[in-house]
């Protein structure tokens, strides 16, 4: 017979990225509050959007029970045990980014994807563009659809089954697209489905 899996609550606060936020932060604040130039170089310094500050002090909340936490019984075993709150944040907290990643592809196969096959396409922007597609939503959606015409150009009449409908006109690829960005080793992507 299998064991049941225990709850194992998640320690945030082991993590080297809980460490550095909650050892650096308001220094880095206080110097970006600050402005003027950096030292050593030559660009100034603009100040945090309050939302990346919310963010932050959220992501320090984020699974330590001192914060809040709701208590939950298992109805097998009667055990007691806490479940420490989430803090909900976007791209900041790896746990709440996890959950929702996680959550958002089982949408999609459940109640998006039809029951056909599905085939992932990543588009990865050159640097130059990357600043310019980060900041102009319009811009954006702009090369967004250029970038879809050519997979559908590209794919068009590549499966047996769709090829006649294709060539007809007939035959359309779906499209969800999902903008990431992965920090600036990998900048701005953009995975479609």
């Amino acid at each position: 017979m299998k064991r049941a899996a225990v709850y194992q609550r998640r320690r945030p606060e082991r993590s080297a990225a809980y460490q550095v936020v909650r050892q650096k932060l308001e220094t880095w604040l206080a110097q970006r509050r600050a402005g003027g130039l950096v030292a050593g170089a030559d660009w100034e310094v603009d100040p945090v959007p309050e939302y990346v500050e919310r963010d932050l002090r959220k992501f320090l909340e984020c699974g330590i029970l001192a914060h809040g936490f709701a208590r939950a019984r298992c109805e097998k075993c009667g055990r007691d045990f806490l479940v420490a709150y989430s803090c909900k944040g976007r791209g900041v907290c790896p746990g709440c980014n996890t959950r929702r990643m996680a959550e958002t592809a089982a949408h999609m196969v459940e109640h998006v994807f039809p029951a056909v096959a599905v085939r992932q396409w990543v588009v990865v922007f050159p640097k130059r563009l990357r600043y310019f597609l980060d900041r102009d939503a319009d811009c954006l959606k702009r090369v967004a659809g250029i970038a879809m015409c050519e997979v559908q150009r590209a794919t068009a009449g590549a499966s047996t089954s769709t090829a006649p409908a294709a060539r007809s006109g007939g035959a359309w690829i779906g499209v969800v697209q999902v903008l990431a960005g992965c920090g600036e080793s990998c900048g701005l992507i953009m995975p479609a489905y």
